[in-house]
């Protein structure tokens, strides 16, 4: 995987790291119980590093609500 700036990662969530983590951590629950991985990529990298893969090929975003 390649290194991208943690601005471009924090793009996707409106600039909130809380939800980046979220957002990444859920779907990596999700790769590892056995959800098709939405991005081509090698075999062995960890669920984590393929969820952040789908965030950077914009496969993966974040629904952004304003508070009420």
């Amino acid at each position: 995987m390649e290194n991208v700036p943690l601005e471009r990662l924090l793009a996707v969530t409106g600039n909130s790291l809380y939800k980046l983590v979220t957002l990444v951590s859920r779907r990596a629950i999700e790769i590892a119980e056995g959800a098709p991985k939405l991005s081509e990529v090698n075999a062995a990298l960890k669920p984590a590093s393929v969820a952040f893969q789908e965030i950077v090929d914009g496969k993966l975003s974040c629904k952004i609500t304003k508070p009420r």
